[in-house]
């Protein structure tokens, strides 16, 4: 087997690397000196680059004038955004397009897509239910109306919703599987009140009061909510694998220059045994979420396994949850006191990876759904 990323998948990082480039991660306040959110808005300026770059449409159809890669290629470029703490909602923009590209009606997509892929229009999702804890698509009924829904309920802790053009909810209807509706942000009867993320970025909780969504914005396929689910899990787990390789390099060449005894910290045993475990849990993050990526897109295809998808994505979620929180605690213990510095950039490394470990659900609740899963499709 050949577990070489394609040519085009390498472009899609080359491409990437070259956006990202010039970013800094320190350029806005920093979360620990910020009582509220950091900025009002994610960061514009990068995000017409990575439209310019054909980054925003690389998992689009050539259709809707996208590239046509896959999950793994979103992933590949999620884990260079996160070596910069990009402030852009690239992971939500591109899971939604997708998740309209494969379920949603021919009037969606031709609605939304050609905007998205040139990043006039920002997507986003709704993935945390009402308290972050409680499945999402329970958290707001939907019921038909004639030929519309009426959406009530709440969402808490929605990324990037204030500066969103659509916003992608799940909901139930009291039986059947789970719609996806999609909302524009400034339809009547929806409400966005400010939260705040621990990385300092600006959330929003929704309030859908009676909101109407025609039947053509709504999704009701099966699996569709699912799907777009993993796919962020996934995203989510890119982003904290990008951010912790980014953190062990921090490490790496402080400790190779800070001197005690007359010799680098680096080559001290304790040093290095605590730097090279980071690496293996670095290293089974890595794997981990290029299996949930790669069966994300071998299930479209029709491929299986002994377990759902849901499964490689619930393990690859595990590894990054417990993986880059020990990585930035002992990021943090071999800088010493220069670690927790506010001009030094790795208090706000430390903060995006609580916010990733915890998104999406930590370590336990996906270890409780690979339980089941287990329970359900005992293997042979």
């Amino acid at each position: 087997m050949d577990f070489t990323f394609t040519e085009e998948q390498q472009a899609a990082v080359e491409a990437a690397r070259a956006v990202f480039a010039d970013v800094a991660p320190d350029g806005v306040p920093s979360p620990a000196l910020t009582p509220g959110a950091v900025a009002d808005d994610f960061d514009r300026p990068l995000w017409a680059k990575l439209a310019a770059s054909d980054l925003l449409s690389l998992v689009l159809a050539e259709e809707h004038g996208g590239a046509g890669l896959d999950a793994v290629a979103l992933c590949l470029v999620l884990r260079e955004a996160a070596r910069v703490l990009a402030r852009v909602p690239l992971l939500e923009h591109c899971a939604t397009a997708m998740a309209v590209q494969a379920h949603g009606s021919p009037e969606l997509a031709a609605a939304l897509l050609p905007g998205a892929g040139r990043g006039t229009l920002v997507l986003t999702a709704a993935a945390h239910g009402r308290s972050g804890h409680d499945p999402a698509e329970l958290a707001v009924i939907a019921r038909r109306e004639g030929e519309v829904w009426i959406l009530e309920g709440t969402q808490t802790a929605v990324p990037w919703a204030h500066g969103a053009d659509w916003i992608a909810v799940p909901a139930h209807t009291g039986e059947g599987e789970a719609v996806l509706a999609l909302v524009p942000r400034t339809a009547d009867g929806l409400a966005l009140a400010e939260q705040v993320s621990t990385s300092g970025e600006r959330l929003a909780e929704l309030a859908l009061d009676g909101v109407r969504v025609a039947g053509t914005h709504l999704i009701e396929t099966p699996g569709a909510w699912e799907r777009l689910r993993q796919l962020l899990a996934t995203g989510t787990c890119a982003l904290a694998l990008g951010l912790g390789e980014n953190v062990l390099t921090m490490t790496s060449g402080y400790t190779g220059k800070r001197e005690q005894f007359g010799f680098p910290v680096a080559t001290f045993q304790a040093v290095a045994v605590q730097a090279a475990d980071r690496y293996i849990d670095l290293r089974a993050m890595e794997v981990t979420l290029w299996q949930a990526a790669w069966r994300l897109d071998a299930a479209t295809g029709g491929a299986g396994g002994p377990l759902p998808s849901s499964g490689d994505v619930a393990v690859a979620k595990i590894w990054a949850s417990e993986g880059v929180r020990r990585v930035v605690q002992t990021a943090q213990h071999l800088h010493g006191g220069f670690g927790a510095d506010t001009d030094y950039p790795l208090h706000r490394y430390h903060a995006w990876a609580k916010q990733l470990e915890l998104q999406l659900g930590p370590a336990a609740a996906h270890e409780e759904a690979l339980g089941d899963l287990l329970a359900a499709h005992p293997l042979a």
